[in-house]
């Protein structure tokens, strides 16, 4: 194994992670290799320096903050306005290519066919219901601007 081989191992071995084979084999390198042996000792301060590091979680008065800023509300809006018009059209391309297949399809009979269509107009009915009540109780809502 050369050098580069043996770094590539390094954190490896600093975790613990090498098998008993692997783990001879390198501290075997270690003890000839002059540049490898400094090159562990500079990762397992690394090491040492990135065990000490915490991911501090924001306090709510900087989210608050955040949210109350006109350009992060209108970020968001606008990505699920963007995201739910193209499913919306996605499913309405899909569902008259579904339509489509299904009247022209020989070995479907009438009655399936019926039935498959009145299915995939109710659930279009019952979607479009949904989010359209949404719709309104979302722009009716009288404590959306109320902290919570």
């Amino acid at each position: 194994m050369t050098c580069q081989d043996h770094k590539d191992l390094m954190m490896a071995y600093l975790d613990n992670e090498l098998n008993e084979e692997q783990k001879r084999a390198f501290e075997g390198h270690l003890a000839s290799c002059p540049d490898c042996t400094r090159d562990l000792a500079e990762f397992r301060k690394l090491k040492q320096m990135t065990d000490c590091v915490a991911f501090v979680e924001p306090e709510d008065r900087i989210w608050q903050q955040y949210w109350r800023n006109v350009y992060n509300r209108v970020e968001r809006g606008a990505g699920w306005i963007l995201f739910s018009i193209a499913a919306i059209a996605l499913l309405l391309c899909g569902g008259f290519k579904l339509i489509e297949r299904l009247i022209v399809d020989p070995s479907l009979g009438m009655l399936l066919k019926i039935g498959l269509l009145a299915l995939l107009g109710g659930v279009v009915l019952l979607f479009v219901s949904v989010l359209r009540e949404r719709v309104y109780f979302w722009s009716h809502d009288r404590y959306k601007d109320v902290r919570r």
